[in-house]
């Protein structure tokens, strides 16, 4: 990894519950050293990436972001056209609808919806960082993903973000056949307990798969008929996000088949 994905990738552990983090936390969780985090994090701060506040010398993200979301969401209003979709399948489904964009070797959280039809749902954060061995959305980016990004992902150390998380590479290897043959990917538990996750695959305009959008619903809501609801209304608004953002699916990418279920993870 060169310095400047070492440096960006630090960026990942700020999140709306963590929108501070000290230099010592920052070293603990990226398993650098704190004289290669200071000095990466130095780097960010010299151009507006990131700031330090309080007492503490805490790190926070900086003003830089203000200026590029800005300019990104004027060039393509990307969240806007999401938005919209998500709506829709989080009313239709009754549960909560999200769509996360590839970002390296994770994924971004780009938009939700809630329905707010029960009281117990499942929450999101805010360009929540979602990592692709132990979700949904990750597990459909991965099985429409060429060879050499499966294995770069796949050889570095996976963690397991519960006690139903998949970290065995070649256990997840053997999912993503079926998630190709069926369009749409399931995880059980995988990145948070209790939490059942339908994900479909978006693609661009040379149908390489750049994210994707799913729907997550608690476990104990988890009926054959919401099983059903989720996967007919998830493949139609995925194409028809594909289709808004310019996107193409692949000319083998299967047509919404509700006699093939889901693929879903054995060991989940």
């Amino acid at each position: 990894m060169g310095t400047a994905s070492k440096a960006l990738s630090l960026l990942n552990y700020f999140s709306r519950s963590t929108p501070q983090i000290g230099l010592s936390d920052i070293a603990r969780l990226s398993g650098m050293n704190k004289a290669t985090v200071h000095r990466l994090m130095s780097e960010l701060a010299s151009h507006g990436f990131v700031e330090q506040v309080g007492a503490g010398r805490e790190y926070r993200l900086g003003p830089a972001f203000l200026r590029l979301a800005a300019l990104r969401e004027k060039a393509v209003p990307m969240r806007e056209l999401v938005m919209a979709e998500l709506k829709t399948l989080s009313e239709v489904t009754g549960e909560t609808a999200h769509m996360s964009l590839l970002n390296g070797d994770v994924l971004s959280n780009l938009a939700y919806s809630y329905a707010h039809l029960h009281g117990t749902m499942v929450m999101m954060e805010d360009a929540e960082v979602l990592e692709l061995h132990s979700t949904g959305s990750g597990l459909a980016v991965l099985a429409f993903s060429p060879t050499s990004f499966v294995d770069t992902v796949l050889n570095k150390p996976l963690v397991a973000r519960t006690s139903e998380t998949i970290t065995d590479p070649k256990a997840i290897r053997a999912q993503l056949p079926q998630i190709r043959r069926v369009g749409m990917a399931q995880s059980i538990g995988g990145f948070e307990q209790d939490v059942h996750s339908h994900a479909a695959p978006i693609f661009d305009a040379t149908s390489h798969c750049i994210g994707a959008m799913a729907v997550a619903a608690p476990v104990s809501r988890m009926t054959d008929t919401l099983r059903t609801t989720i996967q007919t209304e998830l493949a139609h608004a995925a194409r028809r996000t594909t289709r808004v953002l310019g996107g193409f699916p692949p000319d083998t990418f299967p047509l919404p088949d509700l006699a093939a279920p889901a693929a879903e993870s054995e060991l989940t």
